[in-house]
């Protein structure tokens, strides 16, 4: 699948926002959005996304695939079935979670307290024996700072795997194979680059200067003004 095909889906779907006001996951604000969820719900779209990653991954010799959680679990899903068509054989799937910790309870009321450690760990369905010494891929919906799928590939390694690439929807933070640490090969179906202001430069020259409305709808728009009516 080429870019145009690519974008040409996300059109369909409408699962990309413009002229908006948005907060991406990293904090940066934007006036542009790759809304995957949006592509979700149309399985014959996302097999179709999905089979174009599984493609640029042929000769890898791929026996598993991992994604973080949540949406990309619908990612490894996908790509694995449709790399175990082409290679006509078994390609599993597992999905990353982020971490949690037991922490003591400051109320002291005998609850159980956990915390996110902002790594991401890979336990369930046999993870510990399906992946070690496996040639694994790593997929991502939409490429940002990169971290999320960072996370991912150093969770597969701790594990014993060996991350052959990362295929992903859309990079749109101009994210290379270095970010995501040193992974051999990094496959992208859409590259957009699109403008992000930290929140002080928002306010300097971006959509904060100009009073435009955060977009409350994708992003981390309704988490940032919950944060600062707490302030």
């Amino acid at each position: 699948m080429n870019e145009k095909r690519a974008l040409n889906v996300f059109g369909r779907v409408k699962a990309v926002i413009t002229e908006s006001h948005v907060v991406y996951t990293s904090g940066k604000h934007g006036t542009a959005y790759v809304d995957k969820d949006a592509v979700y719900p149309h399985t014959t779209e996302t097999s179709r996304l999905c089979r174009g990653i599984a493609q640029c991954f042929v000769g890898s010799y791929v026996e598993v695939v991992v994604a973080p959680e949540k949406g990309g679990i619908i990612l490894s899903q996908w790509v694995a079935f449709h790399l175990s068509r082409i290679l006509d054989q078994e390609v599993l799937a597992f999905y990353a979670e982020k971490e949690v910790i037991p922490i003591p309870d400051p109320d002291s009321r005998g609850r159980k307290c956990f915390a996110e450690t902002g790594n991401f760990v890979i336990k369930r369905g046999g993870a510990k024996t399906q992946i070690s010494g496996k040639i694994v891929l790593v997929v991502e919906d939409v490429l940002n700072t990169g971290g999320s799928a960072r996370k991912v590939v150093e969770a597969v390694r701790t594990a014993g795997g060996i991350v052959v690439g990362v295929g992903v929807l859309c990079n749109r933070g101009g994210v290379t194979r270095g970010d995501l640490g040193n992974v051999p090969k990094l496959v992208a179906l859409v590259n957009v680059k699109m403008d992000a202001w930290s929140e002080e430069e928002c306010l300097e020259t971006g959509p904060c200067s100009k009073g435009v409305p955060i977009n409350t709808d994708v992003g981390k728009g309704r988490e940032f003004l919950a944060k600062k009516k707490e302030v």
